[in-house]
């Protein structure tokens, strides 16, 4: 048996900057001769970590007077939160007994596939199905890593509990386990096993070959802190290896011992059949999870000792102190009342709190900025709000300061991944025109020479497709495409999409990523590959095709978006090199190790640092804390221990806002904390000169209001047309009729809009239209309103919510008409067009439906789906619609429904509504003073009237030259489609009482 060695186990405090400090200790004690250091294997917990010692390696090569440095040999040993692969150190040492890892790809289909076997329609489907099955995988993880193995499940222990809980619980335990053994069936059929059984193996088979022959060459593991007991044992050997050694970070070697002990059992219970993890366990302190590892390692903690080297960028060594007292546990805490100034002082500390995030983006740029001044500053901020990070990234670009989030960003939110997606999104919503413009003008999509006449087509399309959502499929886009002149161009997007919608039901998974990927293709070339994302998106999409065929997973095609985005939201794009070499921005993992001269902390609220702890959905808490499993609240001291670390540089800053995008948020328990340590002293850490600073950019220089718009066009640009329903526009609101008649601005409907009030009026005078046309069947109405509802593709839920109203005003409009057939009345005209010449200006519009009477002359019908204009209104010089056609088919200007000039006199006026009135819906009126009532236009004055009030506007502003004032009469109801054009808001309050009346005395 080789000579054994104590263990050595080393902590780093957090003021000394573990990276540096680290370098700084090894460089001195393995670098004897030219290849010392390149003999030294060094075990670390993920692919960052590397990158960070590596950087510390080259910091600490400036400082020496050596030629050059080999660096040793750096190993991943894998960081489960990470998903990283073991590294190539362990496989070589005769591990070939070691069975291989099932691909954990091909493990969450197969999964997916034994729920619905267990639980059949209740298991659900698609990607709610898949997510389930995801959700099991990972509880599967946890087992494995903590070494229990699936018999344990159902030991007498577990099975009491399980008993003892709610029914969902049994239910979600007995689901667990029957898929779990399904599942290790078929894995003993493959001769496979787990990843994480795997890498417990590789590690216990390490841990035997180094105890039995220990490696020639030193190996020192840095900065490893999972806690699985399979790595601990493997730490354990090493630590007693030749020259081995085992270094923690931040760990506090100052905390008293009874603190020590107040943290709990922490996986060492006191009797054999007391649980791993006791109820009052604090869990959540940031050095509890490095007493289960100890505890793991069977080290005690007096037999750690302190790294006495320091590295670039250490704090003060009080800053430590202050650390351990921040997060003392409940009932250690209440020392806080007696701690005397100079251990609550946080110097180098600072408080920002922003009213909202965007408030924090800034300064925290802005803080950025300043650092940047000083030569050779290094700044980091740290934040696992990703929607800062990247606020905070474009706000460095407005000073030309590229920083990368090394975080990453989700596959989902990549060029090349949203592509996917869209292809996806257009065949689930059967080419809906949100996603399928997303699609078009999407920036990877008919790239190449054509881009710009591809960009040209699709924006024609944009404008056919506004309004409410054509019929589903591809033949109503070709149909409009058609009407559009763009049917060359169209056959290229259906040759894309065509393939898609063909797909059945169920298809075979990897079938239907192949036609993705072909369309895909089809649409952007090979660019779609390019690039980081374009990399991602290819390795993803094999890897889940093969996994898929392996699986024999049939799914739906509606439900590929949601499950690609699913596994999108789970790949990270990590960006390239080649940001700004003095500016980090860190996700908490990814800041591990890491140190700078200053330190931003971000996103400090609750459910973001620390997240909000997730229960497992299928064993219940009291099942995984008496198998030994850390539970939810082991999180939130993972994310103390990451603060701690953060802590310990020379300059911090801690950052919240007071609320995010969905309301007001509490600021984290650790900054009520710091807030509580400080006390009195807490003043004078606040930082306010970045958020003034940051308001600073965005205070303008101070103009004065916008004065009402008041455009005078030219004489010549002043003789437009003028539409029947354009006069109330004109007199109302000149400046609208302006930007409508004169400018020729159109507001522009929303894609995939919401029937709007104008739509129904359309659809409702269709109906009317098509039934007159029909020779006015009396029980034909309802099929043919039915036909239209179908024809203009009417949304099925308001169909039926609005089926009743317009059934029964439809109801009330056909007798109404059949009544007046009885008295000789005839309908002549139904959506006529016409138009006259008055004064040399063409006065036109559409005449809903114009009447014979059985004297000979005509009435003008308008229809509203609302309440019609009051007599009132149309006596002030409003509402003239009905005169102005009455004065067109006088003239001659419309034909009837033989094709037939109209001639006659006018001298009914009348609005059908479908609004409700006395219990009825649908009713007719007219605004005209009649009857009893006391205002309106006399009949016989109603066109003498129209046509003076025509003149008028014709001689103020068609004709002459008076200015298109905005809002002349302000009390009037506008539709506010140029309220934005003509800066409303910043001069209506301004209009005094006398000016509101002169507008109404000159209307």
């Amino acid at each position: 048996m080789p000579e054994r060695h104590g263990p050595k186990i080393y902590s780093i405090a957090a003021h000394r900057g573990f990276a540096d400090a680290l370098v700084a200790g090894l460089v001195p004690r393995y670098s004897e001769g030219e290849l010392g250091l390149a003999r030294l294997t060094l075990l670390l917990p993920s692919r960052r970590a590397i990158r960070t010692v590596t950087e510390a390696f080259v910091r600490h090569s400036g400082t020496t007077d050596r030629p050059g440095m080999l660096l040793p040999r750096m190993v991943v040993v894998g960081d489960l939160d990470l998903d990283e692969t073991l590294g190539p150190l362990l496989d070589p040492l005769g591990a070939a007994e070691i069975a291989p890892a099932a691909d954990p790809t091909r493990r969450w289909l197969r999964l997916a596939h034994y729920l619905r076997e267990v639980e059949g329609d209740e298991a659900g489907k698609g990607a709610a199905l898949l997510r389930r099955a995801w959700e099991l995988g990972r509880t599967m993880d946890r087992l494995l890593v903590e070494g229990i193995a699936p018999i344990d499940l159902i030991s007498e222990r577990v099975i009491g509990i399980v008993g003892d809980l709610a029914g969902h619980w049994t239910d979600n335990t007995r689901t667990f386990l029957k898929v779990q053994q399904y599942w290790i069936a078929e894995l003993a059929e493959r001769g496979e096993i787990d990843a994480p059984e795997r890498r417990n193996l590789l590690f216990e088979h390490a841990a035997r070959e180094w105890e039995a022959t220990p490696p020639a060459y030193p190996v020192v593991a840095a900065g490893v802190t999972s806690a699985s007991p399979s790595l601990a044992r493997m730490l354990r050997v090493v630590s007693e290896l030749p020259g081995g050694s085992v270094v923690l970070p931040d760990f506090d070697l100052a905390l008293p011992p009874e603190v020590w002990d107040e943290l709990g059992t922490a996986g060492k219970p006191e009797q054999p059949d007391d649980p791993p993890f006791g109820r009052a366990d604090a869990v959540t302190h940031p050095q509890y999870h490095l007493k289960l590892l100890l505890n793991r390692m069977g080290i005690a903690r007096d037999e750690v000792a302190a790294w006495h080297r320091s590295g670039y960028g250490a704090s003060p060594a009080e800053r430590s102190t202050v650390i351990s007292n921040l997060f003392l546990p409940p009932r250690a805490s209440a020392a806080w009342v007696s701690l005397p100034a100079e251990k609550r002082r946080l110097a180098g500390g600072r408080l920002m709190e922003s009213t909202h995030p965007e408030q924090e983006a800034q300064a925290i740029a802005v803080m950025v900025r300043e650092a940047l001044e000083v030569p050779e500053r290094r700044v980091a901020l740290i934040t696992p709000d990703r929607g800062l990070a990247g606020r905070v990234v474009a706000h460095l670009e407005r000073w030309g300061i590229t920083a990368d989030d090394t975080a990453g960003r989700p596959l989902a939110q990549t060029a090349a991944g949203r592509l996917m997606l869209l292809l996806a999104e257009v065949l689930a919503e059967q080419a809906a025109p949100v996603p399928l413009m997303a699609l078009l003008v999407h920036p990877l999509a008919g790239g190449g020479e054509g881009r710009p006449r591809w960009l040209e087509s699709a924006r024609k399309l944009d404008l056919a497709l506004r309004g409410p959502r054509p019929g589903a499929g591809l033949a109503p886009l070709a149909e409009l495409a058609e009407q559009e002149k763009l049917g060359e161009w169209w056959a290229e997007v259906e040759a894309v999409l065509a393939p898609l919608f063909a797909l059945g039901e169920a298809e075979p998974l990897e079938f239907l990523l192949g036609k993705l990927v072909d369309a895909a293709e089809t649409l952007c070339g090979e660019a779609i590959w390019a690039g980081a994302d374009g990399r991602a998106l290819s390795a993803m999409v094999e890897e889940l095709r093969a996994a898929a065929g392996s699986a024999g997973t049939l799914f739906d095609p509606r439900e590929l978006h949601a499950m690609l985005r699913d596994v999108m939201d789970r790949a990270a794009v990590r960006p390239p090199w080649g940001g700004h070499p003095r500016v980090s921005i860190y996700g908490l993992l990814e800041a591990r190790m890491s140190r700078a001269d200053l330190v931003i902390c971000g996103g400090l609220v609750e459910g973001v640092w620390p997240a909000s702890p997730s229960q497992d959905a299928l064993l219940p808490p009291a099942v995984l804390r008496a198998l030994g499993v850390p539970g939810a609240d082991f999180r939130i001291g993972l994310a103390a221990h990451d603060l701690a670390a953060a802590l310990g540089a020379p300059e911090v800053v801690l950052s919240w806002a007071l609320r995010d995008a969905g309301g007001p948020v509490i600021p984290s328990r650790f900054v009520l904390r710091v807030k509580a340590l400080l006390g009195e002293q807490g003043d004078r850490h606040v930082e306010s000169e970045a958020l003034r600073l940051a308001r600073m950019l965005d205070d303008a220089v101070p103009v004065p209001p916008h004065p009402r718009p008041q455009p005078m066009p030219s004489a010549e640009q002043r003789r437009v047309d003028l539409a029947v329903t354009g006069l109330d526009r004109l007199r109302g609101d000149p400046y609208e009729f302006y930007a409508n008649a004169v400018l020729r601005l159109r507001k522009l409907d929303a894609l995939d809009a919401e029937p709007s009030a104008a739509w129904k009026g359309e659809v409702a005078h269709k109906i009317l239209e098509d039934w007159h046309k029909a020779g006015e069947p009396v029980d034909g109405l309802h099929a043919i309103a039915q036909a239209v509802l179908t024809e203009k593709n009417a949304h099925p839920l308001m169909r039926a919510l609005w089926w009743p109203r317009l059934s029964a005003a439809l109801d009330t409009f056909r007798d109404l008409v059949l009544e007046h057939k009885t008295a000789g009345r005839k309908v002549i005209a139904s959506e006529a067009w016409g138009d006259m010449r008055h004064r040399d200006i063409r006065i036109h519009g559409r005449a809903d439906r114009i009447d014979r009477l059985a004297d000979g002359s005509l009435a003008v019908v308008d229809y509203k789906t609302g309440s019609p204009p009051t007599a009132r209104r149309v006596e002030e010089g409003f509402a003239l619609q009905l005169g102005l056609i009455a004065l067109i088919a006088q003239g001659g200007g419309f034909k009837d429904m033989q094709g037939l000039e109209i001639a006659g006199e006018a001298s009914g006026f009348e609005y059908w509504s479908m609004a409700k009135d006395k219990g009825r819906i649908g009713y007719d009126t007219t605004p005209l003073k009649v009857g009893k009532r006391r205002s309106g236009i006399e009949p016989d004055d109603f066109l003498p009237e129209t046509e003076r009030y025509l003149n008028d506007a014709l001689d103020r502003w068609i004709l002459g030259n008076e200015p298109f004032t905005a809002r002349l009469n302000p009390e009037l109801g506008s539709y506010a489609d140029y309220d934005q054009l003509m800066r409303l808001d910043e001069w209506i309050t301004s209009l005094g009482g006398r000016e509101r009346a002169g507008g109404e005395d000159e209307a």
